[in-house]
């Protein structure tokens, strides 16, 4: 049975489409089963002009520094992003960074030439971190969890407050800025404050520093009734009036995409993928991965009820369940629409060859059931963005 639909979905918009960047070795699931893709700048080149073409906005580059989750090299995320910001034309790219790691006037001014030299593409995910290695590592303090989403508000209003003001001044815990002016700044782009900022976490400590901060809210992979959970935390967060950008944020999920021309091929390729998983690797990852999730106060910190099989991609994706024929997984797109997803971010195990199906045949059934789903409800669906891309 369909869910009614939640006062948070945006019927008159379509739905943007991202892609997690392949930046890393290995793939996007902790398996040795095949995955046909390719962590270098030429493939991945490709790949960002292939995702442009079908209709895809963003990508986002995944931020990692030491070896990890079963992939033996990975890029660096900014770096990474400006060459894909370089290579297209309209798609926006998404730079994944750690507080803590950068200091937040540096990464504007590193933002703010990405934005100029792309024509205003230029966006950031801003990630609390998990991964105590990784700091403790480079000599880093290390925080607790709740600690650490004081600090990631303080750097989120410190990169809007550099990006839009001059002399901006911000005296915090973790962050003191003292009349700071970054010329040139951002691109000016019409109904764009600044770089979109993107931020995720499950926690009630993350949703409600999404509420606060953020542009954009990101989930790892949720269920239907857990993702509707986040959304209602997060937006109760935003009229809590202690916001400090000027619109409400807006919604991503994160999916896992397995098209097969029948349910039963899907299934079985899930079964393959899970069935050779890493095991070693993804033991490590869910060790890590469930002490930061039961670290909350609440004990819904991301990844704190996976189990193994869901760890297995590593970002929780196989629990959206985009796992099907291609109108099952449209309809189930649809699903999460109606609770208030306002973009959704891809992987796939084949990334050249998967993207390339999504988009000739996912996002047209796609637009086809949004444009259907606005007329059942009264609303005139605004596909000027879908039409924009389908003629570019």
């Amino acid at each position: 049975m369909a869910a009614p639909i939640s006062p948070a979905a945006d019927l008159a918009s379509p739905l943007k489409f991202a892609y997690w960047v392949p930046n890393v070795s290995g793939g996007l699931v902790i398996s040795t089963v095949e995955q046909r893709t390719d962590w270098g700048i030429s493939y991945n080149r490709t790949l960002a002009q292939t995702a442009e073409r079908l209709g895809f906005e963003y990508a986002l580059t995944q931020t990692r520094y030491q070896a990890s989750y079963g992939a033996s090299e990975q890029h660096e995320a900014t770096s990474f992003s400006l060459a894909l910001l370089l290579a297209t034309e309209r798609l926006k790219v998404i730079s994944a960074v750690h507080p803590g790691m950068w200091h937040p006037g540096v990464l504007a001014k590193f933002i703010n030439t990405a934005d100029q030299l792309s024509g205003g593409r230029a966006a950031v995910n801003v990630v609390s971190g998990w991964l105590k290695d990784e700091f403790t590592g480079f000599g880093l303090p290390w925080l607790e969890h709740d600690e650490r989403y004081v600090r990631t508000d303080e750097f989120i209003r410190a990169l809007r407050g550099i990006w839009t003001r001059d002399d901006y001044t911000q005296h915090g815990r973790y962050y003191s800025i003292d009349g700071v002016s970054l010329r040139p700044g951002p691109v000016d782009v019409p109904g764009r404050a600044h770089p979109d900022v993107f931020f995720g976490g499950n926690s009630s400590a993350a949703q409600a520093t999404a509420g606060r901060v953020a542009d954009w809210y990101f989930s790892n992979g949720r269920s239907l009734e857990d993702y509707a959970d986040n959304v209602a935390g997060v937006i109760e967060a935003s009229r809590s009036g202690d916001r400090s950008a000027p619109a409400a944020p807006r919604f991503g999920i994160n999916g896992f995409v397995i098209a097969r021309d029948t349910h039963d091929e899907a299934v079985e390729q899930l079964r393959e993928i899970v069935g050779n998983a890493h095991r070693p690797a993804v033991e490590g990852f869910q060790r890590s991965v469930q002490q930061a999730g039961a670290s909350t106060g609440d004990r819904k910190g991301m990844w704190a009820d996976s189990s193994f099989e869901d760890l297995v991609q590593y970002n929780d994706g196989f629990k959206t369940g985009l796992i099907g024929t291609f109108d099952e997984i449209a309809d189930r797109i649809i699903e999460y629409k109606k609770q208030g997803v306002n973009l959704l971010l891809t992987a796939y195990l084949h990334f050249q060859e998967e993207l390339t199906t999504f988009g000739e045949e996912i996002i047209p059934r796609v637009r086809e059931r949004e444009a259907q789903l606005a007329r059942e409800n009264g609303v005139e669906f605004r596909d000027d963005e879908a039409a924009e891309a389908a003629a570019a």
